[in-house]
């Protein structure tokens, strides 16, 4: 759909900004002479229905530059076509778009295609007409989002190169905006990550995989402290290199000396500052690294030196309540002499079972690793409340009768609130499990239990877990008021208890555990 005055057009713009070109396709190589590589091309789409437009315009911005980059070619003829390529190469910087051709109107949708179907809002498109009078200038600007408007009688040589360059300046500070903004998304969502984590060789294992995926050209990444013989001491790293270049050595043992980051061509360096904790040093090698990704590769460390103090408060934190676990269930010890032994095998059937339940995946909205981590040392304080019944109850050596069983049963209530009040509000801790066995362990699935005569799923699954290993152990001890029943026995009652007494899911996952592991001691 070429008629002769478009054609007359083109040979005149031709004739008078680019005379005695020959036409024949720009060199896209992207190796120098001696091997190395270029930097990677603009790409540049030609969509018109008539090939001498794609001649003239490769003979005109054959040999352009930008940014020490080359201009390399798509061809397309057809809106059709146009939509395949776009669909292949997603890095299109700008688009020389015809309005006619299959169709009056074919440019016009591929604009509307590639914004609002394609939802590519980079792409810079120039719309070329030679035929201003189909698609008037003032109604296409307002309603396309097309960047710039050219009537091909109007566009010499010049003013096609000053277009492209145009194009890809904007192409490339829109690129850039958008780098950034999924940059800084990446580093929230890894500062997000990392700050779930309660364990630190998790958390700078996290870091240092992190940090290799947010900065291009990174092919390893090491996270190191200053070691006593003066040279950087690897604490974590992600691709690490067979052996750690002296260059970066140096630069990583510099950046911890001043807690200046450093960068070079083939090393970058970013320091994590804590608190109260020695400097750490990310160490990027690779390259070359993209300028925008340096600020994010720091405020990656900025975010991650924050987690790692909150880390360490955390882990503060947890081992003060390991010592108030283990400093109550003493007490509780001091009044029960039976206590000590029986809690130690309690916590190790509880962690077991409940490994057992998550390897099923029973209860998968409950049983993470946390909870599987955590039941064991929290079982400890599932009799802590015995410290308020008396002696004379506590350590009778027959049968308690019906008032002394009351007073007895006290304990449940009593351990719960010493707890919640030792927990501080805090819901994700051993104290607050260890309440929440400690006040449920006696309730029963069918709900004839107490203190609250919960049933079922009602019951905290920590209180079911520990009722079934609580109960086979106690059974299987001696007591003061007791024998110890033989281990048959004691499986035959698990079994017929199962459903009324037990939840039968976890004494099938308790009986599992018997037959892989043995009884023990």
């Amino acid at each position: 759909m070429v008629d002769g005055g478009k054609r007359a057009d083109i040979a005149d713009t031709l004739r008078r900004d680019s005379a005695g070109d020959v036409l024949e396709f720009a060199a896209e190589a992207e190796e120098s002479a001696d091997g190395g590589r270029r930097n990677p091309p603009w790409l540049l789409l030609i969509v018109d229905d008539d090939h001498e437009v794609h001649a003239i315009t490769r003979v005109v911005l054959g040999e352009m530059m930008f940014e020490e980059r080359p201009v390399r070619f798509l061809s397309a003829y057809t809106a059709r076509q146009a939509r395949s390529l776009l669909a292949e190469h997603p890095g299109i910087a700008a688009i020389l778009l015809d309005v006619v051709m299959e169709t009056d109107d074919a440019g016009l949708k591929l604009v509307r295609h590639i914004r609002e179907e394609m939802g590519n809002r980079q792409i810079r498109i120039i719309l070329r007409t030679g035929q201003p009078g189909q698609a008037p200038e003032r109604q296409v600007i307002a309603a396309y989002d097309i960047n710039d408007y050219k009537a091909k009688s109007e566009l010499t040589a010049q003013k096609l190169y000053t277009a492209a360059v145009a194009a890809l300046r904007s192409y490339q500070h829109i690129a850039t905006i958008e780098h950034g903004r999924q940059g800084l998304e990446r580093v929230m969502e890894a500062a997000d990550h990392l700050a779930g984590l309660r364990s630190r060789p998790q958390f700078l294992a996290g870091l240092v995989g992190r940090a290799a995926a947010l900065a291009t050209g990174a092919h390893s990444a090491l996270l190191c402290a200053a070691g006593e013989d003066g040279q950087p001491s690897i604490v974590a790293e992600a691709g690490l290199p067979a052996e750690l270049p002296a260059e970066a050595a140096a630069t990583i043992m510099a950046a911890l000396a001043d807690g200046q980051a450093r960068w070079s061509g083939r090393c970058g360096v970013a320091v994590l500052r804590g608190r109260d904790a020695p400097p750490l040093a990310l160490c990027l090698l690779g390259g070359p690294f993209a300028a925008g990704d340096r600020p994010l590769v720091e405020l990656l460390c900025t975010k991650a030196a924050v987690g790692l103090d909150n880390l360490r408060l955390y882990e503060r934190l947890n081992q003060a309540q390991i010592a108030t676990v283990h400093a109550l269930g003493k007490l509780a010890e001091y009044k029960d002499e039976v206590t000590g032994d029986h809690v130690k095998r309690l916590g190790r059937w509880a962690t077991a079972i409940a490994r057992e339940l998550q390897a099923r995946n029973i209860f998968a909205h409950e049983l993470d690793d946390w909870f599987c981590d955590t039941i064991g040392l929290a079982s400890v304080l599932h009799d802590v409340g015995k410290v308020g019944i008396p002696d004379a109850i506590l350590r009778k050596p027959g049968r308690l009768d019906e008032a002394e069983m009351a007073v007895m049963r006290d304990h449940a209530a009593i351990g719960g609130s010493i707890l919640r009040d030792a927990c501080g509000g805090d819901r994700h801790g051993y104290l607050s499990m260890g309440a929440e066995i400690a006040e449920s362990h006696h309730e029963k699935f069918d709900g004839s239990g107490y203190p609250k005569g919960l049933a079922g799923d009602a019951i905290p699954l920590a209180g079911r877990i520990v009722a079934v290993a609580d109960v086979f152990d106690a059974l299987l001890h001696r007591r003061p008021y007791k024998k110890a029943w033989d281990i048959a026995e004691v499986l035959d009652l698990l079994r017929a208890e199962a459903g009324s007494h037990f939840d039968p899911r976890v004494v099938d996952a308790f009986l599992a555990v018997l037959n892989r592991d043995g009884a023990g001691a």
